[in-house]
């Protein structure tokens, strides 16, 4: 088996970790407990919580209609699977990290996207806050985009060019 193989099956082996635990962790949730159970893991910091959530990141869009949402959703969330795609299809190979990277914020793009289509909303469970001030529910699938994100911010901000800019490299007078 080549490299390129092995790569591949690792990322692919990522976005599979990810959507997988999102899933089981969601099937327990709704399994295990009421929707607005919550149970306190941490006092005052940090709680299991079942919510759903209609509407985007942070409840965006949760007030609008079902059909509005379904169609909104379904076509940020192809966009946004393709561009992904796109993103890890033309990255350099030897750039491991953005693709790892890219690879959990597949998993999570993927994980939430299953949720919409089953449900038409998103399992909310993890619950962060200081004493009444609460950040708002999320999920594993969220936590992998989150960290996905960051981890590509800061490996691009730090990233060592190879390659000249364009402009310098022209040779017009």
């Amino acid at each position: 088996m080549n490299v390129s193989v092995i790569r591949s099956m690792v990322l692919a082996s990522v976005t599979g970790i990810i959507i997988l635990l999102d899933q089981l962790t969601k099937q327990q949730i709704m399994q295990t407990m009421r929707l607005h159970e919550s149970i306190p893991v941490i006092p005052n910091l940090f709680s299991l919580t079942y919510i759903r959530n209609p509407g985007a990141a942070f409840g965006l869009l949760a007030g609008s209609s079902n059909a509005f949402r379904m169609v909104f959703f379904g076509l940020t969330s192809i966009f946004a699977l393709g561009l992904l795609g796109t993103i890890l299809l033309r990255m350099p190979e030897e750039d491991w990290m953005g693709r790892i990277s890219v690879a959990g914020i597949l998993g999570g793009a993927i994980g939430n996207l299953i949720d919409r289509l089953r449900f038409g909303e998103v399992i909310d469970f993890l619950d962060v806050y200081v004493e009444h001030y609460h950040w708002p529910a999320f999920n594993v699938a969220d936590s992998a985009i989150t960290v996905g994100v960051i981890i590509l911010i800061i490996h691009f901000a730090f990233e060592k060019r190879t390659d000249p800019p364009a402009a310098e490299t022209s040779s017009v007078p």
